[in-house]
């Protein structure tokens, strides 16, 4: 009776013991205040998690809980009855604002992509497009081994807000885009790449298609000393070569990073096994100062430069004899925890690209040399205050600015006339591609994060952008057809709002409408008799052209579960969107007007930009992720996007097909290993107006990776991409130009690499 007795006592004191509750206040470390907004989640059980409302957390005597708060290292704590009443958080150090994806679900945007470390787990040579490759929803749209455009929801260019750690642009300076802003740094250099998917923030500049953010890669916090990397990849086709070095030496005060890279592409052979002109030489480096007034104030420098030689581009008429291009920005931030002005963030920057192409290399040589010298300026920043308003209202105000500058003439030296004959002496003329012009974007932002409760938060944001533009130089015949050609100045107003909502704590569900509003770009407004779209047209710009606003409303679904057994863990996620274009800007063909270089050419008529009255596009995302028995893990991944021209009743130009992907990885130890299955259907919805005349036919591409760490800090990696020679390409490939000596025509587009390949190894010390 006595034995019974007991174990009824025990059990019952066990019981009350885990019934009862212990009230926990959690402060700052430095200032002492109390922090709200605190995440206790019970370490036996993720579902049961708790947020302090009232600035006193209630938790179980004995259970684990890890408790944190954005902005501040996380502590795992066990509570007892002999627990303090209060613990203390140490604020993390500072991160500057180069880094808009976090992981913290109520801080970071909302319908964002963030990738993994780009740096791990390298089988290849990349050039930076090639990062994008793996992205749900995205598509590359090149004109060689070297112009590589990323393409997201078919919009594309100046229609993508894209960006290098939170603000540094550098335009191209090339007006067929040789040298986009993925040329200009080093892939190596990119840590990881973060999209928010729509017009859903206005903090970052004006935003048409969506926000992309290349974040190099920094030191790691507490890794003080002397540190680096080095790295040397091959590729099989086309006999390529990178070797890449990073130094870096880091101080709790202070830190520097230097990088070196050499890039040595040759042409590739396609799948037909035919050799495509893609060759080219780059030589990166790049400089990064730090200097750390205290952890939470941090002053940063950035100085990069990349010098391109002898790039060959198979889609275009003309090559790169050379593509240099500087970047400098200075970046400032300051965290004031428990005060009212929370944040103080600060950059400024400047880039400058110079870039000389020719025909040197082209057929059409013997009649006509062309060379071409251009430049283009960026310039711009962005102020931004954070502002506590609330316990759980957080305000962020700012303004920002963008200036872009762009000249250059094209050089003719013309030795035949239209029958072949010699002309003595020969005719020179100079052709003014920039017409000396610029455009400046001046910015005001306002946006406003709500926690309604421990569940859910709303955002909201307001910006307001004056665009000021100007032709100095303009040709005598851009001059006649806008005979009231001078400054102009546009107001453009963009918002957004949208809800996010944590169903629990694997699931989330999240709204988001924005309005983004996207002023023509210098080719739409400027560009006379040049061709640069996929069609061998003359495109003539239109300086009236209304700013471009996207109406885009989306939903989006996320969600996970661990589960014992056979399969280990599962993620999931889809995300349907709807876009209502006004005034979306393309080129179409003027009759009245005629071809004004080689006029006896077809075509006849050049195309002038003009807006429609009306468009749209919608489409849908969806992935899912499987974990299982431990070391593999399946993912699949599908994108399609349905878009329409409704005035020439027809879709909108670049819109890529349904793709998808899938791919299973093994990873144990040192080991680990992959394949990638990408289907991509046929496409045959077109854009006729902008020479897209044939469907392009599916394809389907398998790659296999794997990769070995030798010994700590030595990883090896090999792969074969296009592991069964398709031949193929891509409906956001462009065509063939001028490219008669290597026999390949203008009716057909551009092949992409046949069977590669590749080894990358990589020493860290």
């Amino acid at each position: 009776m006595k034995i019974i007795l007991s174990a009824f006592i025990y059990l019952f004191s066990s019981m009350m013991l885990i019934a009862q509750t212990k009230s926990i206040e959690v402060k700052d470390a430095q200032t002492k205040e109390t922090l709200t907004g605190v995440y206790a989640i019970d370490q036996n059980n993720n579902k049961n998690y708790h947020i302090t409302n009232n600035q006193i957390l209630q938790l179980k005597i004995g259970e684990t809980y890890k408790i944190s708060h954005i902005g501040y290292s996380f502590k795992i704590l066990r509570v007892e009855t002999t627990t303090p009443d209060i613990l203390y958080l140490e604020a993390e150090n500072t991160e500057l604002a180069e880094v808009l994806v976090t992981g913290r679900v109520f801080e970071d945007p909302v319908m964002n992509i963030t990738t993994p470390d780009l740096s791990e787990r390298v089988t290849q040579p990349k050039n930076v497009a090639d990062l994008f490759r793996d992205i749900n929803g995205f598509g590359l749209i090149k004109r060689g081994n070297y112009a590589i455009d990323p393409s997201f929801r078919a919009s594309q260019y100046e229609q993508l807000n894209i960006q290098y750690d939170g603000g540094t642009k550098v335009m191209h300076a090339c007006p067929n885009r040789m040298d986009p802003i993925t040329t200009h740094v080093m892939p190596e250099d990119i840590a990881k790449i973060e999209v928010v998917r729509g017009p859903y923030t206005m903090r970052y500049g004006a935003t048409f298609g969506g926000l992309i953010n290349m974040v190099s890669k920094r030191p790691e916090l507490g890794n003080y000393g002397f540190s680096g990397s080095a790295s040397t990849g091959y590729e099989t086709n086309g006999n390529s070569l990178v070797n890449m070095v990073r130094l870096q030496y880091a101080e709790d005060k202070f830190d520097v990073v230097g990088m070196y890279g050499y890039r040595d592409f040759g042409n590739y052979e396609d799948g037909a096994g035919r050799e495509i002109p893609s060759s080219f030489r780059s030589i990166d480096y790049s400089l990064r100062m730090g200097y750390n007034f205290t952890s939470l104030e941090r002053l940063q420098l950035h100085w990069r430069q990349s010098f391109g030689r002898d790039v060959l581009h198979a889609s275009l008429p003309m090559d790169s004899d050379y593509d240099d291009s500087s970047m400098l920005s200075l970046d400032y931030y300051k965290k004031r925890p428990g005060k009212t002005l929370q944040k103080i963030q600060a950059k400024a920057y400047f880039s400058y690209v110079d870039h000389l192409m020719s025909n040197s290399r082209r057929s059409n040589f013997e009649t006509v040399e062309a060379v071409s010298p251009v430049e283009a300026t960026t310039a711009g920043g962005r102020f931004e205050l954070e502002w506590k308003l609330a316990e759980f209202w957080t305000l962020f105000t700012g303004t920002d600015a963008l200036l872009i500058s762009r000249d250059g003439v094209r050089n003719r030296l013309i030795k035949q006339n239209m029958m072949g004959m010699p002309l003595d002496p020969p005719l020179q003329l100079t052709d003014k591609i920039w017409q000396d012009s610029f455009i400046n974007d001046y910015g005001l932002f306002a946006e406003s994060r709500y926690r309604i409760n421990s569940s859910t938060v709303i955002n909201a944001g307001v910006r307001y952008d004056m665009v000021n533009s100007d032709i100095q130089d303009p040709e005598a015949d851009f001059l006649a057809y806008y005979p009231g050609l001078g400054s102009r100045t546009e107001h453009n107003f963009s918002a957004t709002v949208s809800l996010k909502k944590l169903l629990d704590a694997d699931n989330q569900l999240e709204f988001a409408f924005g309005r983004g509003v996207r002023s023509a770009n210098m080719i739409e407004r400027f560009i006379n008799h040049f061709q640069v779209g996929q069609d061998p047209f003359e495109y003539i710009g239109n300086p009236n052209l209304d700013a471009e606003v996207n109406n885009q409303f989306e939903v989006a679904y996320t969600g996970k579960k661990e589960i014992d057994g056979f399969i280990d863990k599962l993620n999931w996620g889809a995300s349907v969107y709807f876009s209502h274009f006004e005034n979306y800007i393309v080129a179409i063909i003027d009759p009245t007007k005629t071809r004004k270089f080689m006029p006896n050419q077809e075509p006849i008529h050049p195309k002038v930009f003009r807006n429609l009255d009306d468009a749209y596009k919608t489409g849908f995302e969806a992935s899912l992720g499987v974990n299982f028995l431990t070391h593999f893990q399946l993912d699949a991944d599908l994108a399609y996007v349905y878009t329409r021209n409704e005035d020439l009743s027809e879709s909108l130009p670049l819109t890529p097909p349904l793709r998808s992907k899938i791919s299973l990885q093994y990873s144990k130890n040192k080991f680990w290993a992959a394949t990638d299955l990408r289907m991509v259907s046929q496409q045959d919805e077109l854009a006729t107006s902008f020479g897209e005349n044939e469907a392009t036919p599916g394809y389907e591409l398998v790659d296999f990776r794997l990769g070995y760490e030798i010994f700590p800090g030595l990883d090896l990696g090999a792969a074969v991409l296009n592991a069964f020679d398709q031949q193929y390409y891509d409906h956001l490939n462009f065509a063939f130009r001028n490219q008669a000596n290597a026999n390949l025509s203008g009716l057909e587009r551009l092949t992409d690499p046949g069977q590669n390949f590749t080894v990358f190894v990589k020493y860290g010390f």
